[in-house]
């Protein structure tokens, strides 16, 4: 990522402290039950000879990692740790199959166990759950909300770079990438923009936020050529109401402004006047606008309430 951004900037400093230990029976009472009196502990009960480990060990050691500080991962190898492993069972800690996921909040387990490779996205989930029943977030969700409350409020560059922040605390996180890329793009950056929808991991490249993101970026190309032509374009509808393809590049243009309702207005007009137009392109031009705006943006709300009432009239 570009270091324009500075990300760094932004984020807060982590909490103290490992986030992945190897743990015995000896240290297990401080680097676990102890420790979840200050922030929630994962245990991860795995051995060598365990295939389904190999897959498990390195998800959650990512997800902790991912957590920045926020969260302790200790693994417990089950083979060296016997007397450990049967005490537990012993107090009602299901250990009969490796591997087995544990955590501990305020010295109590705070969700039932999973055992097997589970994907992760379900690591994930579980993870995030147990960080909401300790009462904290993701990383990430702090410096998420400024960077949307930056760009509402019309400081892209800031915003830009609490999204990029966002981004480095989580990087699976599409809201932190779609954001990043509509805040350069209301920096007139498109080019750095471009560059950061080829960083979207490819697992997130379908969500409506990247999706999202991407038509903004298309449809900001659009209307700088547009904007260019925009007289030109008022004086050709001036003298012909009828010219739809002239008024089709206004709204472009419009939306490139940032002038979102009069955008739709122009295009609904076109519909209104003729929806079957060079082949319904001002109805899915429209459609292009929402996933660009967002799909509860109040322009595209109100655009989708007139959209629908010209196509059902």
């Amino acid at each position: 990522m570009s270091t324009l951004l500075n990300p760094a900037q932004a984020a807060p400093a982590p909490p103290a402290g490992p986030s992945i230990i190897d743990g015995n029976q000896a240290s297990f009472m401080a680097d676990v039950i102890e420790a979840s009196r200050e922030l929630p502990v994962l245990v991860d009960f795995w051995a060598s000879w365990c295939g389904p480990c190999k897959t498990l060990t390195p998800i959650l050691e990512k997800l902790a990692r991912a957590q920045n500080g926020r969260i302790r991962l200790v693994k417990i190898d089950v083979d060296k740790n016997r007397e450990l492993v049967a005490q537990l069972s012993r107090m009602g800690l299901p250990l009969q199959s490796i591997p087995t996921v544990a955590a501990f909040w305020q010295g109590q387990l705070a969700a039932e166990p999973f055992s097997g490779a589970l994907p992760e996205s379900e690591v994930k989930r579980y993870i995030e759950a147990i960080l909401k029943a300790a009462g904290g977030a993701p990383p990430g969700a702090d410096l998420l909300a400024e960077a949307k409350s930056l760009l509402e409020a019309g400081q892209p560059e800031e915003a830009a770079q609490y999204f990029a922040a966002a981004v480095q605390a989580d990087r699976e996180k599409p809201e932190a990438w779609g954001g990043l890329v509509r805040a350069l793009l209301a920096l007139g950056d498109e080019e750095q923009a471009a560059e950061i929808l080829t960083e979207i991991p490819v697992t997130l490249a379908e969500h409506v936020e990247i999706t999202g993101a991407r038509a903004a970026l298309a449809l900001a190309a659009e209307g700088r050529k547009a904007q260019a032509a925009r007289a030109g374009l008022e004086a050709r509808l001036a003298a012909d109401a009828n010219d739809f393809a002239a008024r089709y590049e206004l709204a472009t243009a419009l939306n490139a402004s940032g002038a979102r309702e009069e955008a739709a207005e122009a295009l609904l007009d076109i519909v209104k006047r003729n929806r079957a137009w060079n082949e319904d392109a001002a109805r899915l031009q429209l459609l292009k606008f929402f996933e660009a705006w967002g799909f509860d943006d109040p322009a595209t709300m109100a655009a989708r309430r007139k959209l629908s009432a010209l196509l059902f009239r």
